[in-house]
């Protein structure tokens, strides 16, 4: 991508009525760059809506991403729910690619007491059926399992970095809200900001940071990882120093906003980056 790009996560909350074809123009007059399609309760959105979602993304040159729906779990031990949870990617990923989408990112699976080597393969093996089935229809789209927010479910910066190598068309989706939330409070410095984009630089290559999708919010977290999302400036998460690491490694590719009042936060972390000098770079 040639810059980064600052997303709502579903329409904006001022959008009324509540329909993409006030949602995507909203975003132009917002001065954001485009919006993650949330799919998070099913794949719904009717084929004629589809067209004019593309039909007007394309006009508006806004960014689409989506995100599946939540009840996903590639380690599901009923068969049924398994064989569900890869139809809901697979539906997510067509309708996006149908919409001019560039990403979709889902929570992928819980650990359910396996150990994680287990798992991992698991996810796997999943993924690479995806992936497959998308290759022989011809949807090309970033897959992207999501960094969660919980120990309990899978889904860390190594296994996303890991698997990334491993499955073609898989990038990470790393949501630094997770990230510190599943750590109980950790990774909330510009230093470890910077390592998280040095790491994923250096073991998946330039192209990864230059066509990144994150997720940012304000969060609330205990022992066991996230509770909840909150705004930006109820929370302890640095995000000025986030902006100034994605500056200063000269990211590119989306970043969507989920906290609750999602196009001001938006607003407001395009604004900080914007006014962030470049350290790294200049040091």
């Amino acid at each position: 991508m040639e810059k980064l790009n600052f997303l709502t996560a579903g329409m904006p909350n001022l959008t009324n009525p509540r329909k993409y074809e006030n949602a995507l123009p909203e975003l132009v007059k917002l001065g954001l760059d485009g919006m993650e399609l949330e799919f998070v309760r099913g794949v719904t959105m009717n084929p004629a809506t589809q067209k004019e979602v593309k039909r007007l993304s394309s006009e508006l040159n806004l960014i689409l991403t989506a995100h599946a729906p939540y009840y996903i779990n590639l380690n599901a031990q009923e068969k049924p729910k398994y064989h569900a949870s890869i139809t809901r990617i697979l539906e997510t990923a067509r309708v996006c690619h149908i919409c001019g989408g560039y990403s979709i990112t889902f929570h992928a699976a819980y650990y359910m007491g396996e150990d994680k080597e287990t798992v991992y393969k698991k996810v796997k093996i999943a993924l690479e059926d995806i992936v497959s089935v998308l290759k022989k229809e011809g949807v090309e789209i970033w897959i992207r399992p999501e960094l969660t927010g919980k120990n309990s479910q899978w889904g860390d910066l190594d296994e996303l970095i890991q698997i990334s190598k491993e499955v073609e068309m898989v990038l990470p989706c790393v949501d630094f809200s997770h990230l510190h939330a599943r750590t109980a409070g950790a990774w909330n410095t510009y230093d470890e900001f910077c390592r998280v984009f040095e790491k994923i630089g250096n073991e998946l290559g330039d192209f990864a940071l230059k066509n990144f999708h994150a997720h940012i919010a304000g969060i609330e977290y205990g022992l066991k990882g996230e509770k909840k999302h909150l705004n930006l400036e109820e929370s302890d998460l640095d995000y000025k120093n986030l902006m100034k690491a994605f500056k200063d490694f000269d990211v590119k590719g989306v970043i969507v906003c989920e906290s609750p009042n999602i196009e001001e936060d938006a607003i407001f972390m395009q604004k900080i980056y914007k006014e962030s000098g470049v350290f790294k770079n200049a040091s």
